[in-house]
């Protein structure tokens, strides 16, 4: 076998017990669906010289803007900025938030190399303010380039991609944040059990969610990282959603019997990541990241731009310890004990409630809209206590003390629409709960149940407006709301009933429809009934018939507002 042709950055001997290089030497690009294929199942992850030449390949083919710095930059600019420092001393730059240089298996040589490169690339791009995942990225990519000036040249083409449609690497705090927000949402969806278990041992569950960049960029191992990067190289920044929803995974199921220290969770996890190889093999890593059935990437990218929308009124877009960690405390600490008052949940039941809406609603308080025991049971009192409000929270007590509800996307004001009759609005945000006698809640069919639908094309995200998804008063300008994550004009559905999320009429209030009704309240708010429904899939949440003893409507207040 020939010797791989590690570069003078590398050592050797760490390498040999790493990265194997037993696999082919050459590939002839193909079609793309081919070519993820190909980095799914780790075709070229066996020989170091063909993941060199994929690299530079997949690299080079990345639309970028038109001045892009490159190898001759490097070259000319390296000296005046390192000067006589020494390479082990150089200090990071500031926008790795004290991130360490991931040694991957490099010399003292190659981690002075990506110290030089990292303060280089901060010269050339000024505009980066938050970018703790490049430490990593330089240093696995200084393992396939000749010279520091070639990985500095690969580095510059991922961060100065103008793809809008392909996004590579998180470079401000906004969008670190917003992407944190995001994975937390998905985590909610796609790992209910996980997600649980991290609500119980931590006392803000987002501060926990904001570490899943550090558990692919810089915790896992340098084989395990490389095959991420082949399949992110192809596919983009899906890819990293997808592996670390897996680590959260495999993090249950081995941990899940296993007594967690709240104050310990984040480094528990850390460390489960960097011994991972006790776990899972990275192939099984990849198959089980690539059998979640995730949202589209349209929808997520209109989900990421819905939580930096939020941040931004909540005037969190740069990293300063005095504003962003003490707005942060409300995210999962908004319902608290000495404020909080209802007549149908506890404080722990809210709080439950609480861990499953939208991590850009989280950043609210709730706020009680509506009381049947102070506003009397009439619907048309609960709708004119709830209009001008998004989203919203109904909560229900039986005589038989059942506890149920919904958690509502849509104004109620979108009713009137359909000119008095009744009619389905709302998005697949929308889900319904029952908390006595036991906690169960139901989400919208489609995200349980992909094969039910394929994601149709819809506005492009370059023309249509940012979604009005942040604010407890809903936006004047109609343009604001033009395509709100999960609408269900985005899906390719095989009936309307897999989307009636919400309908309200004069004499009765509908959640849920297609084979009956989640919920059906009458306009006196004296009676209900609730059975199976297509659009939620739902079991019956409380007696299928029954009478109502409270209705209570929440609402989302910003904290500063108070």
């Amino acid at each position: 076998m020939d010797s791989p042709g590690y570069n003078c950055f590398v050592d050797r001997d760490k390498m040999d017990t790493s990265i194997q290089d037993l696999g082919p030497k050459e590939l002839n690009f193909t079609e793309l669906q081919e070519l993820k294929q190909l980095a799914r199942q780790g075709y070229w992850a066996q020989s170091h010289a063909l993941r060199g030449k994929v690299y530079q390949r997949l690299i080079r083919d990345i639309p970028c803007r038109t001045v892009t710095p490159d190898a001759s930059v490097y070259s000319d600019i390296v000296g005046k900025i390192v000067g006589k420092h020494s390479s082990s001393s150089l200090p990071l730059p500031e926008f790795v938030d004290n991130t360490q240089v991931p040694t991957y298996c490099l010399n003292a040589r190659g981690e002075g190399a990506v110290r030089k490169i990292l303060l280089c690339i901060a010269n050339q791009f000024p505009d980066i303010s938050f970018c703790p995942a490049l430490p990593a990225v330089v240093a696995l990519l200084l393992h396939y380039s000749i010279d520091e000036a070639e990985c500095f040249e690969k580095a510059c083409r991922i961060l100065a991609c103008n793809d809008p449609s392909k996004k590579l690497i998180d470079q401000s705090f906004l969008a670190f944040e917003s992407s944190c927000m995001t994975f937390g949402d998905l985590v909610n969806k796609y790992c209910q059990a996980a997600h649980k278990l991290m609500v119980a041992v931590s006392e803000d569950v987002l501060q926990v969610y904001s570490d899943w960049q550090r558990w692919l960029f810089g915790e896992l191992p340098l084989n395990y990282f490389a095959r991420v990067f082949d399949v992110f190289l192809v596919e983009g920044y899906k890819v990293l959603y997808r592996v670390a929803l897996a680590i959260l995974k495999f993090f249950h199921k081995v941990r899940a019997g296993q007594p967690l220290e709240s104050d310990n969770v984040k480094q528990d996890i850390r460390m489960f990541v960097k011994d991972i190889a006790k776990t899972v093999s990275p192939e099984k890593l990849l198959e089980k990241a690539f059998a979640i059935r995730l949202f589209s990437r349209k929808e997520i990218q209109l989900l990421q731009m819905a939580n930096e929308k939020a941040l931004k009124q909540k005037g969190i877009t740069v990293k300063q310890k005095s504003v962003s960690l003490s707005k942060r405390q409300f995210v999962h600490l908004a319902v608290h004990a000495e404020n909080f008052h209802s007549e149908i949940v506890s404080v722990k039941e809210m709080r439950d409630i609480w861990s499953w809406i939208p991590e850009r609603f989280a950043l609210c308080q709730p706020l009680l809209l509506f009381s049947s025991l102070q506003h009397g049971y009439s619907l048309t009192r609960y709708y004119f206590q709830c209009e001008g409000h998004e989203p919203t929270l109904l909560l229900i007590k039986t005589t038989q003390k059942e506890v149920c509800g919904a958690y509502l996307s849509t104004d109620w004001s979108e009713r009137n629409k359909f000119g008095g009759n009744m009619g389905f609005f709302g998005t697949g945000e929308c889900f319904v709960f029952r908390l006595q006698p036991e906690v169960q809640r139901y989400e919208w069919v489609v995200i349980k149940h992909p094969e039910l639908t394929k994601p149709t094309s819809f506005m492009s995200l370059e023309t249509a407006a940012t979604p009005s998804l942040l604010s407890h008063s809903i936006s004047s300008d109609p343009a604001d709301r033009l395509s709100p994550f999960l609408a269900a004009r985005h899906f390719n559905l095989p009936s309307k009933t897999e989307s009636m999320f919400m309908a309200g009429g004069n004499d009765c209030l509908i959640i849920g429809g297609g084979g009956g009704q989640a919920l059906y309240i009458d306009g006196d708010l004296n009676r209900g009934r609730t059975g199976h429904c297509d659009t939620f899939n739902n079991q019956p949440l409380c007696s299928e018939n029954f009478l109502i003893a409270a209705v209570e409507a929440w609402g989302f207040q910003d904290p500063d507002t108070q």
